[in-house]
């Protein structure tokens, strides 16, 4: 099965029936999530003794598995995975292997169209294996990508030529510790201009002399429709969030069903400080927006968290409501942020430096060092 296939077949509705072949700690740490999915883990070691022995039959019985029941195997690579579908089907199980394993997982990037009420069309790009999202918005033959991804730059590009635009901005709202940011990428190649928030220079941000940079209110023009930026620290000094209409792409500081984590940057010793910025941020800027205004991330976490039109957003009024961590004061929020952070991402100083334009890695190398969640949300919303 290919990795767009187990997509698809999830985004239908479908249940899938996972067999993970690796060990218990790769899994808990990155494993394909979904609604329809149920996973059973039996170590690929257990398959090879089971094969030498002649009772790969008995050994699935034993986890769990039906033969009249299809499972589609994973590994990390596809390849462990591959040898244990092989001998499931000579034991008379339905067994696919899912090509490429958790790296053919990792490519899998799709969109959707975000409903709003403004000058401009705005898709929502989505990585379901690290839970990142990106957005392309186009008004007037003009486009620009906010929070791209290097990876699936060929993609923003395709896109804007089927929409007969000029791809003319390519934002980051911040310095991103998850993923190698495609702003230069697209500057490079395309005519986009690179766009960065002011505080990234403070934090060595090195770029091209054409990059622009802007501070809290200042303005993009993308064809009819016009991109505010609003500074947001908190999960980093520079983080800047942008408003568009009743749209507000809010990078990494309040998500659907979480908020930033602030260690990031500053690390354990500045965290306190941090959060409370994140509390501020929250608390008053973002309070000078009414109800009606879409928070549309930078992040996900939970499928559930999806709405009805697709997309992973949600209305500032109802996370008011709905989201216990903003129903605290000050101590309590910074307390709660502090005690309920997942661990750090993986290779987080080297994707930060490589985003900073301090180092440089090839394309092959960036995407490994991007495996893996993001991590970039406090663990639990409450």
């Amino acid at each position: 099965m290919t990795p767009e296939g187990l997509h698809e077949r999830l985004e239908r509705g479908g249940s899938v029936s996972l067999l993970d072949v690796r060990n218990r700690d790769e899994h808990d740490a990155w494993h394909v999530d979904g609604e329809g999915v149920e996973t059973t883990l039996v170590p690929y070691s257990k398959f090879m003794a089971a094969a030498a022995r002649g009772d790969v039959a008995e050994t699935a019985r034993e986890a769990g598995l039906d033969p009249e029941n299809p499972v589609v195997v994973v590994c990390g690579r596809g390849e462990a995975s591959a040898f244990v579908a092989d001998r499931l089907r000579e034991a008379g199980f339905e067994a696919e292997n899912l090509d490429d394993g958790m790296r053919g997982w990792a490519r899998v990037y799709v969109s959707v169209v975000v409903p709003a009420d403004v000058n401009a069309v705005i898709h929502q790009y989505r990585r379901p294996a690290s839970g990142c999202l990106a957005y392309f918005v186009v008004s007037d033959s003009e486009a620009a990508v906010i929070d791209p991804l290097r990876q699936f730059t060929e993609r923003y590009v395709t896109d804007a030529r089927e929409y007969g635009a000029d791809l003319v901005y390519a934002l980051d709202t911040h310095v991103h510790a998850d993923h190698v940011s495609g702003v230069r990428r697209l500057a490079a190649e395309t005519d986009a201009t690179a766009v960065y928030p002011e505080g990234a220079r403070d934090r060595g941000l090195d770029v091209d002399a054409a990059a622009e940079f802007v501070a809290d209110g200042d303005e993009i023009r993308v064809g009819d429709a016009t991109l505010t930026a609003v500074h947001a620290p908190g999960h980093t000094s520079e983080m800047t969030a942008y408003r568009l209409g009743d749209m507000l792409f809010s990078g990494d500081s309040l998500f659907v069903e979480s908020v930033a984590r602030p260690d990031l940057e500053v690390g354990d010793e500045g965290a306190t400080d941090a959060a409370r910025q994140l509390y501020g941020t929250l608390r008053t800027v973002f309070d000078e927006f009414h109800d009606d205004v879409r928070v549309a991330p930078a992040h996900y976490g939970d499928a559930a968290d999806r709405r009805t039109d697709g997309t992973y957003s949600a209305y500032l009024g109802d996370l008011r409501d709905g989201l216990p961590l903003l129903m605290l004061s000050e101590e309590r929020f910074v307390e709660a942020v502090l005690s309920d952070m997942p661990p750090r991402p993986a290779n987080y100083e080297d994707i930060i430096a490589t985003n900073l334009g301090l180092s440089e890695v090839a394309d092959a190398e960036a995407f490994e060092l991007e495996l893996g969640p993001n991590n970039c949300a406090v663990s639990q919303a409450d």
